[in-house]
């Protein structure tokens, strides 16, 4: 009888052994898994998002030095027109990340900053200069420089940059749903990101 007892305790300790083994490998199984999708994931949302504006403007360029002391000044000027495409876009595929397999976890370490870029097409009107101060080529970089800084603050004062943000943000949100539907927990620089609203609260 005791035999038997002794049998049946050992090929039941054997069962549960292979049964143990077995779910703990199943469950590495499904964390590789799910730490692959997570990773094809951020390899797929890992591209660059743009978004697109255009301004005009109408500079008038004047400039004047004396000749002979101030005896006489020479003069020249011109009417320039700018019509420039402006991009805002975010190099997704910058971002720094790390995965924890062990406590199932996402950590977004870094977002690199949006790019902006300025495409200014310039077209000269009514130049008038005199004989002792034509036109050189620091006239034209000078205001080259004066109408990129203008535009920039065009840019900065519009809404582009906060429509960059948002779509920046939708991008981000889908690292939220894929960890959550799978258990995963987000975080972004070491704090948890538990809710959509934790995702647009995102400072970058």
């Amino acid at each position: 009888m005791r035999k038997i007892l002794f049998g049946v305790v050992v090929t039941l300790m054997i069962l549960f052994t292979f049964k143990y083994c077995g779910d703990k490998k199943e469950a590495k199984i499904t964390l590789q898994e799910n730490s692959a999708l997570i990773q094809k994931q951020v390899k797929n949302v890992g591209k660059l998002i743009v978004t697109e504006g255009h301004f005009s403007e109408v500079f008038s360029y004047q400039n004047s030095k004396g000749i002979f002391g101030d005896l006489y000044e020479a003069e020249k000027k011109a009417l320039v027109v700018v019509n420039a495409d402006v991009t805002i876009g975010y190099d997704l595929s910058k971002i720094e990340y790390k995965i924890y397999e062990t406590t199932k976890t996402l950590q977004i370490i870094s977002i690199p900053k949006e790019e902006i870029k300025i495409s200014p097409d310039f077209e000269y009107y009514d130049i008038q200069a005199d004989f002792l101060n034509q036109f050189e080529a620091k006239d034209y970089n000078a205001i080259k420089t004066t109408v990129n800084a203008s535009l920039m603050k065009k840019v900065e004062a519009s809404e582009l940059k906060s429509n960059a943000k948002n779509r920046l943000i939708s991008e981000l949100a889908k690292f939220y749903i894929l960890t959550n539907s799978l258990g995963w927990t987000l975080e972004y620089k070491e704090i948890p990101i538990a809710s959509y609203e934790d995702v647009q609260s995102i400072k970058l």
